[in-house]
């Protein structure tokens, strides 16, 4: 099936406010035909909002949500998901400990009062570290972050402070302390330790008693202080402490204001990535509706500026200027896991298939991209049309001008280097998510298995079983000692209408409509199986603000040319490829942790033809075998190829600075004879033409 899609996203804002305005009462099912089968089927738009039995959910008199996620390690990813972890957990982020200067034990920050260096990379690299070991539940692992957690238990504070006191012009500099916060819930969920519980609430108290003169006055927390909310809601729904309520106006209060209509407070890429969801978290405070819009609002505003791209991010190679939305202009990699990371919170607040989409949009089609395929070394930027990876200065052309910004190098930048690990583990842990009415919810995408509670508090268990996202079929087996009734809900993507779901092999749901759950509410018994098939259609994209450039998409997935890549490997330790502020610790095999740049083997230069239709011409789809190694994110692994027809635009190549020039506009001659072009998943091409010019 091959339709167009639209690319504005307003139309979901409007329909999830108006819904909210009424009270939530957002389960309204649609007729389904019956079947033999005997499970009752439902259409919804979301799951119902409450609080679950067995999971913790939000409390009174903070709003309910639909969605509540799993305690780490109770779904295990498999298949490729859990592929890439391993390789992270062996390569930069699991080996980090024992690389970088800033993660050194000795005279560090986090383990002594007397300490000199770890301030940012410490709970930067933690956060992620440790769900990735308590998802693969490796010893050694866990020990390695204990060792981190101890120490921040070790030092804390009489008047409750936690971690090391940093200053910025005489005030409290607190950005560590928040991004500590979300390693530490992610360890309670582990562990239980009440310490966890205690140290946190006395640190909250703290910036209780902080006069509002001296709150998130440092340049980065001032801009993310919604991390800091996110941390009190998270403690309070787990203690129910009313006196903890007040923080969440006061970091509202002294947090950058991102409930202004029709721009933004900031332009900084990862702090956009991070700020634009905060109004959402007040709204759990206020159940003021203005507040939730006003983070949809957020979201649009970038995009409609600076994310006529696809790929679901924006142009923002540092910050985001005004002159510079052409697809050849990056992303931090930091940025990258902070948007998944907000698109998994609003996922979880307001049960918005909107969100889920978006996330698998950012995690399928650039992050896979951002880093070499064994995880060891990874990208500052990484954009839609990149045909050159390399250490130069590209300035102006990137906002960054420093060297090293587009080449893959595992000391690019201390910040991205440290931050990058909790993207994978965090997308993992909310494939499967607990709802309101005690059932379980499929919202992201990828081998699992998962172990939750239902209903009265049975344990099952759900194997899923999958090559999505290069196929749309997705099969669900329950284990489970004994019947036992339980709502199970499956997400629908936007992109998706079409959709059918079979139980036990007997079709239940047909021709379901795209942004939907289905609401499969049975007695589930031992050996049943749910097959969702979801038709992976073939969209095209029109990016009118950058000269009507196509994407094309196939499912979830957006597609770029193919590129012969070349690699040339060089010395890490060579200052054309690092940062000042990016330091090895004592003894490091260098050699074992190179550093590459990537070139154009071959034409990249193309236009593509379409049909009246804005469809391209010539387009059919080669399925390939899966790859031995379930690694599937690379040119010669991917198990999708499809062909399209362009023209070779000769006078579009690399401009002044040695980057990919500007798209050309439509006048620019085009060569007459047609090129069979070849098209790949942009998330396994690290060099990518996916913003194509049309003939």
């Amino acid at each position: 099936m091959i339709s167009e899609r639209k690319i504005a996203t307003q139309g979901v804002v409007k329909s999830f406010i108006s819904k909210a305005v009424r009270a939530f009462a957002l389960t309204m099912a649609l007729s389904v035909p019956a079947t033999a089968v005997a499970v009752e089927v439902s259409v919804v738009d979301r799951p119902e909002f409450g609080a679950n039995s067995h999971y913790t959910s939000f409390r009174a008199p903070l709003r309910s949500t639909p969605l509540m996620k799993l305690p780490v390690g109770d779904v295990q990813p498999e298949g490729w998901l859990r592929e890439i972890i391993v390789r992270q957990s062996e390569g930069l982020c699991g080996q980090l400990g024992t690389i970088s200067a800033w993660l050194d034990k000795n005279n560090n920050q986090w383990l002594s009062d007397h300490g000199s260096h770890g301030w940012e990379e410490v709970p930067y690299w933690l956060r992620g570290y440790c769900s990735m070991a308590y998802i693969l539940d490796d010893e050694a692992m866990k020990q390695e972050a204990q060792t981190w957690f101890e120490g921040v238990f070790a030092n804390l504070k009489e008047d409750g402070f936690l971690g090391p006191r940093n200053t910025d012009n005489g005030r409290p500099e607190i950005w560590a302390q928040m991004i500590m916060l979300w390693a530490m819930q992610t360890y309670y969920e582990y562990s239980n330790d009440p310490r966890v519980i205690e140290a946190m609430t006395n640190y909250v108290n703290w910036e209780l008693a902080l006069p509002d003169d001296q709150m998130l006055e440092g340049l980065w927390e001032h801009q993310r202080g919604g991390d800091n909310m996110w941390s009190v809601l998270w403690l309070y729904n787990i203690t129910g402490n009313e006196a903890l309520l007040p923080a969440i106006e006061k970091l509202h209060n002294n947090t950058s204001n991102w409930l202004q209509k029709g721009t933004l407070p900031n332009w900084h890429g990862v702090n956009f990535a991070q700020g634009f969801r905060e109004p959402a978290m007040y709204y759990m405070y206020t159940g003021d509706v203005e507040h939730l819009k006003a983070a949809y609002n957020n979201h649009n505003e970038m995009r409609a500026r600076y994310g006529q791209v696809p790929g679901g991010m924006y142009g923002a190679d540092e910050n985001a200027r005004t002159g510079y939305f052409d697809p050849r202009q990056g992303t931090e990699t930091c940025a990258l896991v902070e948007q998944m990371a907000s698109d998994e919170i609003m996922m979880q607040i307001t049960g918005d298939i909107f969100w889920a989409d978006h996330c698998e949009q950012v995690a399928l089609n650039q992050f896979t991209a951002s880093m070499m395929p064994d995880m060891r070394s990874l990208r500052y930027l990484t954009a839609p049309n990149m045909t050159v990876s390399d250490e130069k200065l590209h300035g102006p052309s990137i906002d960054n001008n420093l060297r090293g910004m587009l080449s893959m190098s595992p000391f690019s930048s201390r910040c991205c280097q440290h931050n990058h690990g909790m993207g994978w583990p965090y997308y993992a842990e909310r494939l499967i998510m607990a709802t309101a009415d005690n059932g379980l919810a499929a919202m992201l995408f990828a081998p699992n298995t998962t172990t939750a509670k239902v209903a009265g508090g049975k344990e099952v268990k759900i194997v899923e079983t999958t090559h999505y996202p290069f196929e749309g079929e997705i099969e669900f087996a329950i284990t489970t000692d004994e019947a036992v009734a339980f709502p199970f809900y499956l997400r629908v993507p936007q992109w998706a209408d079409g959709a059918s779901v079979k139980v036990n092999g007997a079709e239940v749901a047909a021709d379901v409509k795209g942004g939907n759950y289905v609401r499969l509410s049975n007695e589930w018994s031992n050996g049943d199986k749910v097959t969702l098939s979801l038709p992976m259609n073939v969209t095209t994209d029109r990016w009118a603000q950058n000269k009507g450039s196509l994407s094309v998409n196939y499912g979830p997935l957006t597609l770029s040319l193919l590129i012969d890549e070349k690699y040339e490997q060089h010395d890490s330790r060579d200052h054309n490829f690092v940062q000042d502020d990016s330091h090895w610790q004592e003894g490091v095999d260098a050699s074992l942790w190179p550093c590459y740049t990537i070139a154009a083997e071959s034409p990249w230069n193309y236009a593509l033809a379409i049909d009246d239709q804005k469809m391209p011409v010539g387009f059919s789809v080669e399925k390939r075998e899966w790859p031995a190694d379930n690694y599937p994110f690379t040119l010669e692994s991917v198990p999708l190829r499809f062909t399209a027809v362009g023209y070779r635009i000769p006078a579009w190549g690399l401009d002044a600075t040695g980057m990919t020039d500007l798209l050309p506009t439509k006048y620019e001659q085009r060569e007459a004879e047609p090129t069979p072009l070849v098209l790949v998943p942009m998330g396994a091409a690290r060099l990518r033409l996916s913003a194509f010019p049309p003939k």
